[in-house]
Parts: structure tokens; C-alpha cells; sequence
């Protein structure tokens, strides 16, 4: 993105680089058949859960003012829009715990005010949603996302792990008040037995962990060595919400043996219930608010303003992070534009508004690079056999292969297509043993399934209808909702957890953290796998340095979100690491040691080519091993920094023996020191 803080030049930016692309964004998604369904009902579960646990949670602090259906209904109403008219369709938006936090001061601020009280709260909300709109109006006019280049690495990955850390809360919090009494609820009740309640919560905890540990299961089906390929495809696509009805079935089991209260399942107004759709005339009631209260707004809106700003934003940034390899254009300023309008129209309706989210919107993006992966292994796969049915040379069906991936490509592209990855030199050697690099291939020479998972790039299926069918989907959750109260809450917190696991690959500050605690004696197994340039290059003191500062950091970061109100202002203090990492840390750490732990975009090495740094780095005989998910052990090229892959993939019974190999040409350059008793990179 380029930097302009020109009024609406930004905006006109995004706009000319997103309706290039717009036609496509519809046809690439309608082209990919029913196998888009599968992102989109794994997005589904993501977004709907949570904010149906956001909704109990408004309906306990506003006296039932608001409910899950009106943050159904924000999620619903604001992602349709944003998928049809907004500027990154891989944006996920729905409504968050910040918002619910500050729902909650808001109702209790009103509540003890005369002037305002229950009836007037909703009112008083809709002119704070004014203020909002007026103040995202303002930033997305003046260019401030423009500031969203100087969030690096640490900055982006620190707040994807904080958001980790605080779903992982909210899963720990759940099952911990399984064993208590909910609020307004009759203490009398027979489940609420210290007997019953100890059952209750002990339940709770064989639902969560069973939902948890089968949800992270089924999500590596493809790499199971068990079932046919359809069967694994199917469970691993749609295994997770498959385990949510699995493990809701479950806990009817013993449904005669106890009371009907355990387990505790989701609460929540029907959406025809008395009073749960007054809320839409709000309009007209906020002319009713004094004077006064409709200038203090102000003050609200503003936290509110850069509360959604910066969560939009980065959002935004880990949703299309570089390794991702997207190549359709940002749109930061339009969709910062259009979220002003979005929180404008949600606050006249009486419901609170949505933005961006964290980590459903990276998760999205992911589930839609295995989505691209399958597609153009499905197309290579079958253009590989015809090729060796016509008794084609290597030669000629890697020609073909790559034909046919660039017929896949989008027509209008923001970056140069990347083409396949050059063959490996194990396949070349086998090859030429025939004596003739022009005589036909078989498989015997050319493993069309193993071979092919190494000939292809992280791509993503860049579209709109994935995230038009999730919205539609949270949407139809709201005349849904008394299937939806069947569902355990103890399956929800399973739930949570699995989210907050699920986004931790390819967090390169998580893997420091696991660095940090691998023993001096095992780091060289660090090596022997997928792994980032600065494990080699960067003293292993330096990166223990840095990733205790940003372990402190976060523990600040997380720390705040206890305090009552204060807690919403959490993104200040991610904001602020723009000086501290632009002015700070170069006083601290060395230059280029910044370069591979935290590479700034405005200070980026060239990349080398993938083959050519493969070449000089890590042996032309080395692959990196497939997996369920494309992404978890991503090969990422950007920010100065690539992963290295060292363990080789045999790939026919006519490569060449591992023990006619030098262990430098197998494995990472550095592993033959480490083994020798240098365990710490090199100084």
C-alpha cells in the first residue's frame, strides 16, 4: 500500500485497484463449484460461535436490552454488505469482545443517569455510533491507514497472540464458571446442587477437551494414512462442525439420569419474542436524548473510533499477510470508509456494530489457500497423467504442467504470477540415468502425487462468495436459534480453544517462544525442519533478547484488558510499538539481526529467487513435506525471510540414496556444527 495522506487519494486508490478486479472476485469464486463451501462453513463455525457467546454475554450486562440475535443480526447485516461492496472480501467482520466491553460501560453509565436510564440507552448508543462514523470518516478521508505500513512483524504477530491469549481466557473463564451458579438464576434449582453443579462442571470438561482435541484431529485428516483420499478430504473440510454436532449429540446421553439443566446449554431470546425487535425504531427515540448526552458521546466514540481503526486495520493486515502471496490489491482506506457507514447504520438500528476480527480473518484466508492448493493440484495431477499417457519427456510435461497453472491464474493480477517451482534435482538426476533427457516419463520417474505438492506455490482463492454464504449463514442463525440453544456452552469453549490454537501456526513469535525452551542439545533439530532464516543467522542471545522484550510486551498488553475500562484501550499500546520498534530497538539490537527478526516494510532486503537461494542455502535436493494444512508450515519469502526445509522427500524408488548424498547437501548448512556441539547460531 502506498503511503498518502492527500484527502480521498487513498480512497480513490483503493477503489481503482479494486473494481479492476471486481468481476473476477464473483466468477473465481462461482468457478470453484461446491468445493467453496468448505471455507465457507469452517468460517461459519468461527465467526457464528464466538458472536453468539458475545451475545449471552450482552444480554447478562444490559439487562437484556441486547441479545445474540441483535449481534447475529450486526455480524449478518455487515458482512453481506462488506462481501458485496466492500474492498477486501477476505476480511471477516462481526461483533467483538471490545465492543461488548464497551456496550457494557455504556449501559452502565446510562443506567445511573435519570436523564438516560434502560429506555434511553439504546438511543444515547446510536449517537455514539455518530460520533464513531464521523471520526472513521475523518481518518479513512485524511489517509491514516496509511500508518498500517509501519506495523511489522512484531507488532502484527503480538496482537494475532494476545487475541490467542484472550480466547484461550474466555475458554478457561467458561468452564471454570460451569462448576459455579450462573447469575439471575433460582438457587434452588436441583442442578445447582453443589452435587450436580461438580457433575455439571466435570462434563463440561469431557465436551470441551472432546470437541478441542477430534476439532485439532480432523483439521489433519489429509495427512492420515487411514480411509480413502475423498473420505480424508471430507473430514478434514468439514470435520470441525461435523465434531459441534458430534459432541452436542453426546451430551444428550444422559439426558433422563439428570436434571434437565446439565449440561447448560446456550440462552438466548427467540427472535419473535416480545421486545426482542424493538430495537429497530431506535431513530426514533434519539432525539430524546438531552443535549448534553448527545455532546458526551463524543467522549465514548472517540475510544470507539481508534478501538475500530486499529482492529479493522490489522485485521486487514494479517488477513493478506505477504506470505500469503495475494495478488489482488489492498483496499484500507475504502474499507475503513465503508466501516464508518457500517457502525452509522448499525447504531440507527439499535444494534452494536461490527469490524474486522481477529483471528477469524487470517483463519479465512488460510482455509481459502487450501481451497486454491487443492484446486491446482487437482488440475496439475490430471494434466500430468495425459501428459504421461502421449509418452511426454520430463521436459515437456513440466512445460505442460505449467501451461496449464498459468490458465488457473487470475487474468488481472496486482503481482506478477510466480509460475511452479522448478523440479527437484533428485527427479533431473533419475532422469538423466536413462541416458536421454528427451525419452518418456513414467511414474517410476515422475510420482505425479508426491512430486506435484512440491511444484506448488501458497496461493489463495481470492472471492467474495465464501464470505457472502458465511454472512447469509450467521444471518439464518437468528430464526435459528432455538436449534442453536441446544448446543452446549462447554462445546462453545471448546470452541474458543480450538480458535485460539488454530491461529497460532505460522506465528513466527510463538515459535520463538517454543525456541526459547527446546534444549541446547535438541536446537539442531530446529534445523533438521521447516524453519526461518533467523534461527541460523541471528545469535541465539539476540533472539532470546528480543523475544523476551515482546513476551513482556504482550503480558503488558494482556494485563490491560483486566482493567475495567482502560482494558479497551489495549491497540494504543500496539500502536505505540511503531516508535518504539522505528526508534527504540535499532539502539538495542543490531541492524541486520532486526532485518530477519522483524523485517520492516520499508526496510526489506531483496528477496532471492526460491531455486537460487535453495541452491546456495539448502541443497537442490530438499522439498518442503505437505500437510493437511498448506499454511501451517508455510514457505514464507517476505519480510527478508524464507523457510528452510531440510529433511528430503523421496519421491520414487529411483532417487538418489540418501547414504550417496554429503550430509551438507541434506540437510540445513548448520546441523553438521550443531551435532559437533555449537549449539548456538552463528555470531
Amino acid at each position: 500500500m502506498e503511503e498518502t495522506f492527500v484527502p480521498f487519494e487513498g480512497i480513490k486508490n483503493d477503489l481503482k485497484g479494486r473494481l479492476l478486479c471486481y468481476k473476477q472476485d464473483w466468477t473465481g469464486g462461482f468457478k470453484a463449484g461446491f468445493r467453496i463451501l468448505a471455507p465457507t462453513t469452517y468460517i461459519f463455525f468461527a465467526s457464528a460461535i464466538p458472536v453468539i457467546s458475545f451475545g449471552e454475554q450482552l444480554e447478562r450486562s444490559t439487562d437484556g436490552v441486547l441479545t445474540a440475535v441483535q449481534t447475529l443480526a450486526s455480524t449478518a447485516i455487515c458482512g453481506m454488505i462488506h462481501s458485496i461492496i466492500g474492498g477486501q472480501p477476505l476480511l471477516i467482520l462481526g461483533v467483538a469482545e471490545p465492543t461488548v466491553i464497551m456496550y457494557t460501560f455504556m449501559f452502565n453509565f446510562a443506567k445511573n443517569r435519570p436523564e438516560l436510564g434502560r429506555n434511553l440507552f439504546l438511543a444515547w448508543s446510536g449517537w455514539v455510533c455518530v460520533w464513531t462514523a464521523m471520526l472513521l470518516f475523518a481518518m479513512a478521508i485524511c489517509g491514516a491507514c496509511s500508518i498500517i505500513n509501519r506495523f511489522t512483524r512484531v507488532a502484527g504477530e503480538l496482537f494475532g497472540l494476545l487475541i490467542a491469549m484472550l480466547f484461550m481466557q474466555q475458554a478457561i473463564k467458561g468452564l471454570v464458571d460451569e462448576f459455579r451458579i450462573p447469575d439471575r438464576e433460582n438457587q434452588e434449582l436441583k442442578e445447582f446442587l453443589p452435587s450436580w453443579r461438580f457433575a455439571n462442571g466435570m462434563f463440561a470438561l469431557v465436551l470441551s477437551f472432546g470437541l478441542l482435541l477430534t476439532g485439532l484431529r480432523s483439521r489433519k485428516a489429509r495427512s492420515w494414512r487411514y480411509g480413502s483420499g475423498w473420505l480424508r478430504s471430507l473430514i478434514a473440510d468439514y470435520g470441525v462442525p461435523l465434531m459441534v454436532l458430534v459432541w452436542t449429540g453426546v451430551s444428550y446421553i444422559p439426558a433422563g439420569d439428570v436434571p434437565k439443566g446439565i449440561p447448560r446449554r446456550l440462552f438466548s431470546s427467540n427472535p419473535w419474542s416480545p421486545g426482542a425487535y424493538g430495537n429497530w425504531t431506535v431513530v426514533k427515540e434519539m432525539l430524546d436524548v438531552p443535549i448534553v448526552h448527545i455532546i458526551g458521546a463524543f467522549i465514548p466514540a472517540s475510544m470507539i473510533a481508534v478501538l475500530y481503526y486499529f482492529d479493522h486495520s490489522v485485521a486487514s493486515q494479517l488477513a493478506q499477510q505477504k506470505e500469503f502471496n495475494l495478488r489482488k490489491p489492498s483496499s484500507y482506506h475504502y474499507d475503513l470508509l465503508l466501516l464508518g457507514f457500517l457502525t452509522l447504520m448499525c447504531g440507527l438500528l439499535g444494534i452494536p456494530p461490527s469490524n474486522g476480527v481477529i483471528p477469524q480473518s487470517p483463519m479465512h484466508t488460510k482455509s481459502l489457500a487450501t481451497l486454491k492448493y487443492q484446486l491446482l493440484r487437482n488440475r496439475l495431477v490430471a494434466t500430468a497423467r495425459r501428459s504421461i499417457k502421449t509418452n511426454a519427456s520430463l521436459g515437456q510435461l513440466y512445460n505442460n504442467m505449467q501451461e496449464a497453472y498459468h490458465h488457473m491464474q487470475t487474468p488481472l493480477v496486482y503481482q506478477q504470477p510466480q509460475g511452479l517451482k522448478e523440479l527437484k534435482e533428485s527427479t533431473i538426476q533419475a532422469t538423466t540415468l536413462t541416458g536421454n533427457l528427451n525419452a518418456p516419463v513414467d511414474e517410476t520417474l515422475f510420482d505425479i502425487e508426491k512430486e506435484i505438492d512440491d511444484l506448488l506455490p501458497v496461493e489463495v482463492k481470492e472471492q467474495r462468495v465464501s464470505n457472502l454464504l458465511q454472512s447469509t449463514m450467521v444471518g439464518g442463525c437468528v430464526a435459528a436459534m432455538p436449534i442453536l440453544k441446544m448446543i452446549p456452552t462447554s462445546v462453545l469453549w471448546g470452541y474458543f480453544a480450538f480458535m485460539a490454537i488454530e491461529s497460532l501456526p505460522g506465528n513466527q513469535f510463538w515459535e520463538r517462544i517454543l525456541l526459547l525452551f527446546t534444549a541446547p542439545s535438541r536446537r539442531f533439530k530446529v534445523l533438521e525442519d521447516n524453519h526461518a532464516t533467523f534461527v541460523e543467522t541471528v545469535p541465539f542471545k539476540t533472539i532470546a533478547t528480543f523475544t523476551i522484550f515482546q513476551t513482556i510486551y504482550l503480558l503488558v498488553c494482556f494485563g490491560l484488558t483486566w482493567i475495567p475500562i482502560a482494558g479497551v484501550m489495549f491497540p494504543l499500546m500496539i500502536m505505540f510499538l511503531i516508535p518504539v520498534r522505528q526508534y527504540i530497538l535499532p539502539r538495542f539490537f543490531k541492524g541486520a539481526h532486526l532485518q530477519d527478526l522483524d523485517a520492516a516494510e520499508y526496510e526489506e532486503a531483496p528477496v532471492l529467487p526460491f531455486n537460487l537461494a535453495a541452491e546456495s542455502e539448502i541443497g537442490s535436493t530438499t522439498s518442503y513435506p505437505g500437510d493437511s494444512e498448506i499454511l501451517d508450515e508455510v514457505i514464507t519469502r517476505s519480510r527478508g525471510e524464507f523457510r528452510h526445509t531440510s529433511s528430503p522427500k523421496v519421491t520414487s524408488s529411483n532417487s538418489t540414496p540418501l547414504n550417496n548424498r554429503s550430509l551438507s547437501q541434506v540437510f540445513s548448512p548448520r546441523v553438521g556444527e550443531l551435532r559437533l556441539g555449537q549449539m548456538s547460531p552463528r555470531k
